[in-house]
């Protein structure tokens, strides 16, 4: 029998990279979602702060995880 996933969104956040952003969002999700198993990049931006410099790098990620139907 096939297994069956769950999509969602998350957007992680950073003041040092894209990547610490995604990492953020994973390592977040993973202490409530099991079996998470691929993160895909939709989006990535960056707010810029008064100073001109960068001051939140943000990643949006799809998410899949394995459906648990128990």
């Amino acid at each position: 029998m096939g297994s069956v996933y769950k999509v969602i969104e998350l957007v992680g956040t950073s003041s040092d990279s894209w990547e610490d952003a995604a990492q953020t969002a994973i390592v977040t999700a993973s202490k409530t979602l099991r079996d998470l198993r691929v993160a895909e990049v939709i989006k990535q931006d960056v707010t810029i702060g008064e100073d001109g410099l960068p001051e939140a790098f943000r990643v949006r990620l799809s998410v899949s995880f394995k459906y648990d139907s128990d």
